[in-house]
């Protein structure tokens, strides 16, 4: 009785003595900083990899960065629960500054790879405990409507973002990309110190980091086999069934120690709930999707369809346009029909945009890239809306922040083995291209880079550029299969969700 108190007491305490603007700004210049990240960085990596080379480590920029996110989102989330929002997230967006800076310094793809890793380590406080601060201070019915907000930081990114970044790669340096997170950073800290206002009991915890240990090597040997699986070496290989074996044995030894610990860092007592688990599946599969259209559209633009960086940022900003507004829509019907039925809707979109996706082609030009990603943008809306404001008005204070923090590292562990699921998918496709044309596989893929030059690709001669392009294309084509079939899927969970009563 007295641990609900001290947490109607520590909400009532933040709503009544923050200043909720202020805060809400601080809030949404965070996720603005990992928003911009999002679509910059997407923009930029073509240019990247240009000039330092390794495309056949291209997923691993994505995978790296997402690894550290997925691994570390759950941590942040109890941590939030035992010592407050403020100083964890505060502590998330310093890491994430540090490894901003880092990136900007990397002089090859092995270096950026490992730099990914901290700025991910950061990353991971910062969607799911600034979300976590809007349930706090927020009522059931505000929240509904502030997610139109929050959502609106994607939208601004989206137009800012690709455009930025394609200025920066053609005119200064990538490397900037990195660095622009600085000011934003900081900006957010000053906020947060002044405005947000927390009253925490003090009391001794026991933080279950192996459970995150073991969870860290569940996910990471299972990436490891997706990225390099059917490349680096077969599917049936020695190596791949033992990294399958140590994710499965890792895996079963999470599953244990979350039972047994005192605080575990995924309590299984939260999915319980149909409603919530049903949501965190979704989540994972809708997290795939992203990252099939985030990380790979900018190659197909600039690869197959021969266009600047600036156009292959424009495809992404539609993904990002159609999402706030869709969330702000949701926000409304979500108060009018229930979340059942507004996730049915953008399960729908989800659908549409992955059967644009599914006959897009070479021919078809920007425009009708630009048209999936905006309904894969308008379905992640009414998805991802729905979802958050389900998950915080079903929990009480001191689980709100792990319990959003779960449907945050659902959606990035789907976005962690959709990067990786997907560069294998896409390593494997153009591998298999090359041989069959006789080519040298090693040499074209090394080469291959050189078609996302965004300064052009006269290194290459006509006939070998014609290969890559054909075989890039078969590639991705691919890639959007897999695409496809995750939107299916997550429309089908969706109609699982149970149907809510009337009060």
């Amino acid at each position: 009785m007295g641990n609900v108190m001290s947490s109607k007491e520590n909400e009532w305490l933040m709503k009544k003595r923050t200043n909720r603007p202020f805060v809400l700004a601080a809030v949404m210049l965070a996720m603005f900083m990992a928003a911009v990240e999002a679509t910059i960085v997407a923009t930029a990596m073509p240019a990247i990899v240009s000039e330092i080379g390794g495309f056949s480590k291209y997923s691993w920029i994505f995978s790296s960065y997402l690894l550290m996110n997925a691994v570390t989102v759950l941590i942040y989330g109890k941590l939030s629960d035992i010592f407050g929002r403020k100083p964890i997230l505060i502590i998330g967006i310093i890491i994430f500054l540090i490894g901003s800076i880092l990136c900007g310094l990397a002089q090859s793809m092995d270096m950026l790879i490992i730099y990914r890793f901290v700025q991910g380590l950061g990353a991971g406080a910062v969607m799911p405990i600034a979300s976590t601060i809007i349930g706090d201070i927020y009522t059931k019915e505000e929240r509904a409507k502030i997610q139109g907000y929050l959502s609106s930081v994607w939208g601004i990114s989206a137009i800012i973002g690709p455009v930025l970044g394609g200025v920066l790669v053609e005119y200064i340096s990538w490397r900037f990309v990195f660095w622009m997170n600085i000011p934003l950073g900081l900006l957010a800290i000053v906020s947060l110190v002044f405005f947000l206002h927390e009253k925490i009991e003090k009391k001794k915890v026991e933080i279950d980091y192996l459970g995150a240990l073991f969870l860290f090597l569940t996910v990471s040997s299972l990436m490891i086999v997706l990225v390099e699986g059917g490349v680096a070496w077969a599917w049936t290989s020695l190596t791949t069934v033992f990294l399958l074996s140590v994710s499965v044995l890792f895996l079963i030894l999470f599953i244990v120690q979350e039972q047994r610990a005192i605080n575990p860092m995924m309590p299984f007592t939260i999915w319980k709930d149909r409603s919530i688990f049903i949501a965190n599946a979704t989540s994972f599969t809708t997290g795939i999707i992203l990252m099939g259209i985030s990380s790979f559209l900018p190659a197909f633009v600039q690869g197959v369809m021969e266009k600047s960086p600036m156009v292959a940022g424009f495809t992404l900003t539609t993904m990002s346009i159609g999402w706030p507004i869709s969330s702000t829509i949701a926000g409304r019907l979500i108060l009018s029909i229930g979340f059942r039925k507004t996730s049915v809707i953008g399960g729908l979109f989800l659908m549409f945009g992955g059967v644009v996706f599914f006959f897009l082609s070479s021919d078809d030009g920007p425009l009708m890239a630009m048209f999936g990603s905006f309904l894969i943008g308008v379905g992640m809306g009414f998805s991802t809306t729905s979802f958050i404001v389900l998950i915080q008005s079903a929990v009480q204070w001191s689980e709100r922040g792990i319990a959003t923090a779960t449907n945050m590292f659902m959606r990035n562990l789907g976005s962690t083995v959709g990067a990786a699921l997907l560069g294998g998918v896409l390593n494997s496709s153009l591998k298999n291209y090359l041989q069959k044309q006789g080519n040298d596989v090693e040499a074209s893929l090394n080469a291959a880079h050189s078609l996302l030059n965004p300064h052009g690709n006269d290194s290459l001669s006509h006939q070998a550029r014609e290969v890559l392009q054909e075989g890039l294309n078969i590639a991705l084509h691919h890639v959007y299969i897999f695409v496809l079939a995750f939107a299916v899927v997550s429309f089908m969970l969706i109609l699982f969700l149970p149907r809510e009563k009337r009060e």
